[in-house]
């Protein structure tokens, strides 16, 4: 691999555009480390998990541009643009990606807020009296 490949990772309202070239497996999220950036450990294992799956912590340098939504949706979409770059990469992990759930965007995001109601379902507290 000559130069940095790149994907785009989406989640609610969060996207992240991910660079990925050969190093010592440095992950950096808006120019700070990704443990700095993503305090919570649930969430740096979201980011680690599609280099642990094909066994390569320490093989790629990942730079990750995150924008939108909040920590949670940040660290999922930088999953899914991580998990596209490595495909970019080498098209054969495939499989392995795939298996472990690492390809689906997920779909789901906020329902719009319904007239008459406060939020989307709750509704306004019903007074008797």
């Amino acid at each position: 691999m000559e130069k940095q490949k790149n994907a785009v990772g989406r989640r609610k309202e969060a996207v992240t555009r991910v660079f990925l070239s050969k190093g010592s497996g440095k992950i950096t999220v808006n120019d700070k480390d990704y443990k700095v950036y993503f305090p919570l450990v649930y969430l740096q294992n979201q980011v680690e998990l599609p280099l642990k799956t094909i066994e390569a912590t320490d093989k790629f340098d990942v730079v990750i541009n995150a924008a939108g939504g909040g920590v949670k949706g940040q660290a999922e979409a930088a999953k899914l643009g991580i998990a596209r770059a490595l495909l970019e990469v080498n098209p054969e992990l495939r499989p392995a990606l795939k298996a472990a759930g690492l390809l689906r965007r997920d779909p789901r995001g906020v329902e719009r807020k319904k007239p008459g109601r406060k939020k989307a379902r709750r509704s306004y507290q019903f007074s008797k009296r």
